[in-house]
């Protein structure tokens, strides 16, 4: 199963394609600067998986 599931990131954003533009952006981020996590902690290792967890925390929102 995954974690987050779909439905806990619709609830911070509107579109399931505003999700993964999102997502793809923030990970491009954490790859290029590591040191630049924003939860404590994170249940994925991969930059996809932490992105996610940013957005199901709505720590990660989108610029109007």
């Amino acid at each position: 199963m995954l974690y987050p599931s779909a439905h806990e990131l619709k609830k911070n954003v509107d579109s399931k394609y505003l999700v993964v533009t999102l997502a793809a952006k923030r990970a491009r981020d954490l790859q290029d600067h590591p040191d630049s996590t924003i939860l404590d902690k994170y249940n994925s290792f991969k930059t996809v998986g932490m992105a996610f967890e940013e957005i199901a925390e709505n720590k990660v929102k989108v610029k109007n």
